[in-house]
């Protein structure tokens, strides 16, 4: 059904590309303005490519191309004031806000002694930290509103499950399935629903450059965990478009009472 965010403003951040820009255009194609936030620019240990200034103008552009109005900041997630005021002028611009995806995240694969400080310290920062800062600088305009609101924070399967040789990447995760059941409980008395989704592995530019041939080299520490995260289904990844689907599902009235969910998106992904 078309339509479901007609007239409702979306924050989202990592913006840029991959699952970000999907759940962008997704959001814009049901009938929401946007404010999209991106670093667009380099992260630390990542093995993949950075998103760049110009991806995040792409983006934009595609939810321009869909007659929606769109606010673009290249930020970072880290930076709570930052984004505070980043989300205060799209509210002044737009009038509103009702909906916020947490999806900016970094992924680092390592085996456990290989795993420094700093990457430990870096994931943490961005994929929880930087996931309070999203709800810290979105829920104040959704409860001085008091319209509710929708709040979804972007797991994994490793917020359920786990991700061999990422013990960082597996605890961030998991923090973040909780804090979705800390705040779905204490915003519930605003009508603010809070839900995380959970992808398996995604198609998106996160597993271009050296990721997958790290990803290979973690396996030689422990082969006996190379074939954990194998999916029901075929093929063994999905699309953005498919996340961003879910995505869309759970910031919309049809989604209306489901709050403090875990939503897998991820082909029945095992790992035993």
């Amino acid at each position: 059904m078309a339509g479901r965010l007609v007239g409702k403003v979306a924050f989202i951040t990592g913006a840029a590309r991959g699952q970000g820009r999907a759940h962008a255009v997704r959001l814009a194609e049901e009938g929401a303005d946007i404010l999209a936030l991106d670093l667009a620019g380099a992260m630390p240990h990542v093995p993949y490519e950075s998103a760049t200034p110009d991806e995040l103008a792409e983006t934009a552009t595609a939810v321009e191309a869909l007659g929606r109005r769109v606010l673009t900041h290249q930020g970072d997630v880290r930076d709570l004031e930052g984004m505070k005021a980043f989300v205060a002028r799209g509210v002044a611009e737009f009038g509103r806000l009702d909906v916020a995806v947490a999806n900016a995240g970094i992924c680092v694969p390592a085996a456990w002694d290989e795993a420094t400080p700093e990457i430990f310290r870096d994931t943490m920062d961005i994929n929880v930290t930087g996931v309070w800062n999203t709800v810290m600088a979105s829920a104040p305009h959704m409860v001085s509103a008091g319209n509710g609101g929708s709040i979804i924070l972007i797991s994994s399967a490793a917020g359920k499950k786990m991700q061999p040789f990422m013990v960082h990447y597996t605890t961030s995760k998991h923090a973040v399935t909780g804090m979705t059941r800390g705040f779905a409980a204490e915003l519930g008395a605003h009508g603010i629903r809070v839900n995380s989704v959970h992808p398996g592995g995604v198609a998106t530019p996160m597993g271009g450059g050296d990721m997958m041939g790290a990803i290979r080299r973690t396996w030689e520490t422990y082969p006996r965990l190379a074939p954990m995260g194998t999916t029901f289904t075929d093929p063994p990844y999905t699309t953005p478009d498919q996340i961003a689907n879910a995505v869309a599902f759970l910031a919309s009235d049809e989604a209306s009472f489901i709050t403090s969910e875990h939503l897998s998106v991820d082909g029945g992904t095992q790992h035993f």
